[in-house]
């Protein structure tokens, strides 16, 4: 028992405490017996418990802990009593006598649903009931459009429990700050009037063209070289940051007694199951190790792994049969985002900021607003949420709203369905009601009213693999058809992932949640915090590491990702068109944002001089969600940096305050 209450500690205690509460432990080992599970697996189902129930339960203590053994038990006695139907059902089917036998009907049912039931009455046939097609349950307006203050919800489904959601206008804490990132800047304070311009200069340091290509008509042959030139780019990388001799390198699977270094990616030796140090092997670029594959041996270090990560391994294959690891050499990292002083200065004219007023007064700073979807529960098309968000961005004045798919997710049950009901509106028929038409009635509408009210917003919108109304399905992803969805001038498309620069501020954004992934299929070997103990952390610095906004390869199977509440109960996934990850790649330097929303708990962070932010969705499934408030300072600019005239390092994270508010 000793063992379970360690393993219980190291998953679920968050540093600084080192032990969970005695009967906080007592609980979840009550748990693990009940349902023989192992911790592991316990902490897969309390991370889906706390998505489903939203923030406010995330935080586990006595009164959640058993709340969250009780919608386990719940769950398991519905799902008996479906099974346990089910065997009635086949067993009268198989056994029992025909009903209609003694009346010469249709002894063995084979007639059943072809024909009505008939019976006799005085020697004349009449139909028992109306031979018609039965209607499919409509969800009425007030049910499809409107937040349910009365309780009413969809029909429990397997992995729903019983708790209703709560209507938005009843949400606890609006406004609430939950983290805060660089405390000691203030918040920006509103002008007395909207900007008459925008102080914004939004750039695409994107190639967005590239990404118009034909999704999911990837071919194998091009598929392996974009894997394999990955490998090798890596190597030239390696090569010159350690200032290694070309015959320091050698391929893993070769025999052989003198230590070498292998480059190559992270893979598992099984197609199921999850990646473990006894099944991890190095894969290798055809040119460097004949594409082989050989196990890895990595007790003797510690390190995070995960499958398609690019290592540089220092060891020995003396045997043939598998690579000593002795040594993981590091990846150098990309060079910081910087400027040149005239462009910064430049840019604080643009703010309004001249070199004689102080660069700390708030109401000088850019106001920057984001928020990743859903944008409205499971059980309406509302989108109250959002509603919510454009009226803070007006009374805020603020100068940027960042808004992240899903805009209308497919894994909304109303939306999968596709039976709900439309305002109306004279443009649009109905029975020939287009997603696009949905997308603009209820999300364009609002973001034209915003515009309207703060013409010198600037709107970025980021599409994700979930969005209904984008015809480009798999990652990387174009961007939305802008003026097909209606929406103002304001609004800006982008790809997703993309790169853009606010200012001189360059941000990576990208609306797939890799973090939520890497959580699933990172091992840690050797110490059990791994280099950084903290998860938020840690993974993040896997993204910055790699270069690249999805560095996992393949990625996690749909049955594994967070239920939704549609009538399939299996996440959309993320269809990946290998052919194009290097549209994934980051290029020429480290962002000095990085915005990535995920399903794991909202937060902003400093990981190598990167501003990391998860803004959180800003709708439950069941509730309200969180949004980012970013209030960003001017760049001070030294004597010295001016006369050197050099670029100098944006710095952002010293000068951007972080607000991760409750909607």
């Amino acid at each position: 028992m000793s063992a379970i209450i360690e393993e219980l500690n190291e998953i679920f205690a968050i540093p600084p405490i080192d032990e969970l509460p005695p009967d906080v432990s007592g609980e979840l080992q009550s748990i693990c017996r009940l349902h023989s599970i192992s911790p592991k697996e316990l902490s897969y189902k309390w991370e889906s418990y706390s998505i489903k129930m939203g923030s406010d339960q995330t935080t586990l203590d006595l009164s959640t802990a058993r709340a969250f053994k009780k919608d386990l038990q719940e769950i398991v006695e519905r799902e008996a009593r479906s099974k346990s139907h089910m065997r009635s059902t086949d067993r009268r089917g198989a056994y029992a006598t025909p009903r209609n036998a003694a009346k010469g009907g249709d002894t063995f049912g084979m007639l059943d649903g072809i024909t009505p039931v008939q019976r006799s009455t005085g020697g004349s046939n009449k139909r028992k009931a109306p031979f018609e097609t039965p209607a499919a349950p409509k969800y009425s307006k007030a049910d499809g459009m409107s937040s349910p203050s009365d309780g009413r919800s969809l029909p429990n489904r397997a992995d729903q429990t019983s708790t209703q959601s709560i209507a938005f206008v009843e949400r606890q804490n609006p406004g609430q700050i939950i983290e805060t990132l660089n405390g000691h800047l203030e918040v920006h304070e509103p002008p007395i009037a909207p900007h008459s311009e925008s102080r914004v200069k939004l750039t695409a340091n994107t190639d967005l063209k590239k990404f118009r290509y034909r999704p999911m008509a990837m071919h194998l042959s091009e598929a392996s070289e974009v894997l394999d030139d990955r490998i090798d780019e890596f190597q030239a990388l390696v090569q010159s940051h350690h200032g290694l001799e070309d015959s320091a390198f050698g391929n893993a699977a070769a025999k052989g007694t003198n230590q070498i270094v292998a480059v190559g990616r992270i893979a598992s030796d099984s197609s199921e199951g999850k990646l473990n140090s006894a099944s991890m092997v190095l894969e290798m670029s055809r040119r460097t190790g004949a594409g082989l594959r050989i196990p890895l041996k990595v007790e003797a270090i510690s390190y995070e792994f995960f499958p398609g990560q690019i290592v540089a391994v220092r060891g020995i294959n003396a045997s043939g049969d598998y690579f000593s690891v002795d040594e993981i050499l590091n990846i150098p990292l990309l060079n910081t985002a910087a400027s040149q002083p005239s462009t910064i200065d430049s840019l604080k004219e643009r703010l309004g900021v001249t070199e004689e007023e102080d660069h700390s007064i708030p109401s000088k700073a850019l106001n920057v607003i984001t928020s990743s979807g859903p944008y409205t529960a499971d059980d309406n098309l509302a989108f109250e949420p959002l509603n919510a968000l454009c009226q803070k961005a007006e009374v805020s004045c603020a100068d940027m709203l960042i808004l992240i798919g899903p805009f209308l997710d497919a894994e909304h049950p109303l939306l999968a369905s596709g039976d709900f009901d439309l305002p109306d509106d004279p443009s649009i028929e109905p029975d020939r009601a287009t997603m696009v038409d949905v997308f603009r009635l209820l999300i364009a509408k609002q973001l034209q009213a915003l515009a309207k009210a703060i013409p010198s917003i600037t709107i970025v919108c980021i599409p994700s693999t979930r969005d209904v109304m984008n015809k480009h399905v798999s990652w990387p992803q174009d961007n939305l058809p802008g003026k097909k969805l209606g929406l103002p001038k304001q609004a800006k498309m982008v790809s997703n992932p993309v790169t853009v620069s606010i200012n001189e501020i360059v941000v990576g954004i990208s609306a797939q949640d890799v973090l939520y992934e890497l959580r699933r299929e990172e091992v840690v070997v050797g110490n059990k915090q791994g280099r950084e103990g903290n998860l938020l952390a840690r993974l993040p610095r896997h993204l910055i590491e790699q270069r690249h906004f999805f560095p996992l390869y393949p990625p996690v199977e749909r049955t594994l990702l967070p239920k939704p509440g549609t009538e399939e109960g299996i996440a959309v996934g993320m269809p990946l068109d290998v052919s194009y990850l290097k549209l994934g790649e980051w290029l020429d330097a480290r962002p000095d944002m990085l915005i990535q929303p995920s399903a794991l708990p909202q937060f902003a962070k400093v990981v190598e001089n990167v501003l990391v932010v998860n803004p959180g969705p800003l709708s439950k499934r069941k509730g309200a969600g969180t949004f980012a408030q970013m209030t960003i300072y001017p760049r001070i600019l030294t004597e010295e940096e001016r006369r050197e005239g050099k670029p100098v390092a944006n710095k952002l994270f010293e000068r951007a305050r972080v607000d991760v508010v409750r909607i």
